[in-house]
């Protein structure tokens, strides 16, 4: 049989450790200090070891109470999550999602009220990232990523290619003749140096050095392009709407395939109801 855990002490003594401080912990906890200070001593008897060492101007760590920090962190943590799971009176799963910028502000936020609406209990939680993530450390269920799909630890479903097409305003596109022409504007670049190298080549023009600033996001370039002038090289398919409404234009019909966006999920980890959910949903969109 289960021995009986001293919640309020252990709550005490996560509170004292994440503030390295009796006095912000009852604080937080709406009791007093020598309370806190007291639910503490009674962990450190029960365990037969002292937790923290207890200075003039605050309290120090011991080895054996951040193994038992890191331990309560995420037990705290998982409960916190699973209360907010019925909040409302109705359950909801969480769904936690991490995307490109490009993507999600692109493809996915346009249709996640679809996704709302098909799915009610599920409460989808979407981040951003700049491609570089890690799922296990993040808690994340599913990352969608833009590249060659060589992620080893993860599954890699292909949701569709992005090609890349030049964009700019219809104002800079009026000096665009020949591809030659680009190389009298400013050209924006991204973090994958050979692009424009790529762009070049397939339209029959040999590459030139090109400088000025790398953005680490196609969203950024083409917000540049918009406001400030200059060209981009994007995914035509992820600015539906700047297109449509003719803030860009593709001068040239001339496009490159240098990745792919994925769907990841991680390989240790069984798929939930609401990851299977998602799963199934965003895989037949990708194909619409």
């Amino acid at each position: 049989m289960r021995s009986n855990l001293p919640l309020n002490a252990l709550r005490a003594f996560e509170a004292s450790a994440r503030h390295l401080s009796f006095t912000r912990a009852a604080m937080e906890l709406y009791v007093t200090q020598a309370a806190v200070s007291q639910q503490v001593r009674i962990l450190e008897d029960r365990l037969g070891m002292v937790l923290f060492k207890r200075l003039p101007r605050g309290l120090e760590m011991t080895d054996e109470s951040r193994a038992l920090f890191a331990v309560l962190t995420e037990a705290f943590g998982n409960i916190e999550n699973v209360f907010r799971q019925f909040e409302g009176g109705q359950y909801h799963e969480v769904l936690t999602v991490a995307a490109v910028g490009t993507f999600a502000v692109g493809w996915l936020l346009p249709r996640l009220e679809q996704f709302r609406q098909e799915h009610p209990i599920v409460e989808l939680r979407l981040r951003t990232n700049n491609n570089v993530v890690n799922l296990a450390a993040e808690g994340l269920d599913f990352a969608i990523r833009f590249g060659e799909g060589v992620w080893p630890s993860t599954h890699n479903e292909r949701l569709f290619d992005a090609p890349l097409t030049v964009m700019c305003t219809p104002a800079t596109a009026k000096r665009l003749t020949t591809p030659a022409d680009l190389f009298k504007e400013n050209l924006l670049r991204s973090y994958r140096s050979d692009e424009w190298d790529n762009w070049f080549t397939a339209a029959g023009v040999t590459p030139v050095r090109i400088n000025g600033a790398i953005f680490d996001s196609s969203r950024l370039m083409i917000e540049t392009a918009i406001h400030s002038g200059g060209v981009a090289l994007a995914p035509a398919k992820m600015f539906a709407r700047e297109l449509d409404s003719g803030l860009l234009v593709c001068p040239f019909s001339i496009a490159i395939n240098q990745g792919s966006y994925w769907l990841t999920y991680l390989k240790s980890r069984p798929m939930t109801p609401s990851m299977a959910l998602f799963h199934s949903w965003i895989l037949k969109q990708a194909q619409l």
